[in-house]
């Protein structure tokens, strides 16, 4: 067994998913790079996102109490690591990332047509938890490119999702299939 080295408490989760989180701020789409977010709940569906106070993005949540969740594929690198060194107080992010925004039902949560996997939420909960707020919302609409679906289900693997490693600073690819889920943990039941 190796030994385990004691490390000063941090948020050590991997992988962390790379999102593009979307508000209207004053009517107008914007943006956010999160190097992390997660599902919240399952009956209804919810996702959860942290967000600085001091970002321009979080102003369109509080605003409309609306975002959105977009998983970029890793074709969109540098414009998603653009939406996270840039202020859209500063900046058009939309215009200079080239992307095409859509609306679902809910009207206030832009998404972003290139991106494989779309999730329009209604917010249920913002936590103030420090240095980040946590925004809970609610899965209301759900949208995924149909160039990345197999048989009529999402394919991880037509997505090219990209994972953020906090500790090198660097994008990572999806990896490579191990096992078969529900299944290669079977094996173990004959130890017992």
């Amino acid at each position: 067994m190796p030994r385990k080295v004691t490390m000063h408490p941090d948020r050590l989760m991997f992988p962390r998913p790379t999102l593009l989180v979307g508000a209207n701020i004053d009517g107008k789409a914007n943006f956010m790079t999160v190097g992390g977010g997660g599902v919240a709940n399952a009956e209804p569906p919810m996702i959860s996102v942290l967000i600085r106070h001091h970002r321009h993005t979080l102003k369109g949540v509080l605003q409309n109490l609306t975002f959105s969740v977009n998983t970029p594929s890793s074709d969109l690198v540098a414009e998603t690591d653009y939406c996270g060194i840039t202020s859209g107080a500063e900046v058009d992010k939309v215009s200079i990332c080239k992307f095409t925004v859509f609306y679902g039902k809910l009207l206030t949560a832009p998404l972003i047509e290139q991106c494989p996997i779309n999730l329009e939420c209604k917010v249920v909960h913002i936590l103030n938890l420090g240095s980040h707020a946590l925004v809970i919302g609610q899965v209301e609409g759900t949208y995924v490119s149909e160039d990345c679906l197999t048989q009529g289900k999402p394919d991880v693997s037509k997505m090219k999702p990209l994972i953020y490693n906090h500790e090198s600073g660097e994008y990572l690819a999806f990896g490579k299939v191990v096992a078969k889920a529900y299944s290669i943990g079977r094996q173990l039941k004959t130890r017992g």
